[in-house]
């Protein structure tokens, strides 16, 4: 695995690959990796030649009161876990390298309708951050397939949007959630739970499943979301930040459930640790 720090390094060893006929697999990532990023690794390897995985906490998707300054860092502790898995290149630059002092970055926005709901109303611009920095990326990276997990259903509908509207020639590859044995979603975040909210964490997915079997037995939208809401403010510490019901296409409102066509979207705040977990239905 070779590490990069540079966009002029990682532009050299692209268009190496490039020249040589190489697939790339692209598995963009935040840093402080568990299980779930391996996960996505492990997919790029069996589909592609060559993996480029890019650790990169990206200021612009963090709004002011948000958790940018604490977010975990460890590079060491990245790079020993990759070795196992294997990458071609780890992709680990300074702000400064994605978004170059000397050169106008362009700076995106989100779908306004993928955007205007969920996450996209407790953290305005967070979106508009994000597809900036992936569609960055992608023009230094320039992959063939990007990997994407389930468990940021928003952002994975937001990014394949983006791609779309932006005409990359990159296949976006949904990736499953991968989740601890107790049910709790994997997510770089949780390291800021305490024991006991740890404890408790896994009630978030438990919820979304109850609200997935209500659903299938014939309950109505509100009543779902109800259940779910008394069960989730019903857990110590634990403050609901929304929860959605929609169409898992393109996250329209639903006036009702539809069969494999419909997604649960939750959020909370646990502590002050936010987390955040779907399931479709």
């Amino acid at each position: 695995m070779l590490l990069v720090k540079t966009a002029a390094e990682l532009t050299a060893q692209i268009s190496e690959l490039k020249k040589n006929g190489k697939t790339i697999g692209f598995v963009p990532t935040m840093g402080y990796l568990h299980t779930g990023h391996l996960s996505l690794v492990e997919q790029a390897k069996k589909a592609c030649d060559s993996v480029v995985v890019s650790i990169f906490v990206n200021p612009k998707q963090f709004g002011p009161q948000e958790d940018y300054a604490k977010y975990p860092r460890d590079l060491t502790r990245d790079q020993e876990l990759l070795s196992a898995a294997r990458p071609d290149i780890l992709f680990a630059p300074a702000a400064d390298e994605v978004y170059l002092p000397d050169s106008a970055v362009r700076q995106l926005r989100a779908d306004e309708k993928l955007s205007a709901v969920a996450c996209g109303v407790s953290r305005p611009g967070h979106f508009d951050g994000v597809v900036t920095v992936v569609a960055r990326l992608f023009d230094l990276v320039r992959p063939d397939k990007a990997f994407f997990g389930r468990k940021d259903y928003q952002q994975l509908r937001i990014v394949q949007k983006m791609t779309e509207l932006e005409k990359y020639p990159v296949e976006i590859i949904a990736c499953p959630i991968v989740r601890e044995p107790d049910g709790l979603a994997m997510s770089s975040r949780n390291k800021y739970l305490s024991p006991e909210q740890r404890r408790r964490a896994p009630a978030l997915q438990l919820s979304l499943k109850l609200g997935a079997e209500l659903l299938r037995q014939g309950k109505s939208l509100a009543e779902v979301k109800l259940a779910v809401w008394h069960t989730l403010q019903a857990a110590p510490e634990t403050l609901v930040n929304y929860i959605e019901i929609l169409r898992r296409d393109d996250l329209s409102a639903l006036r009702e459930y539809l069969p494999e066509q419909t997604v649960i979207l939750a959020a909370v705040y646990l502590g002050n640790t936010r987390l955040i977990d779907n399931i479709e239905v």
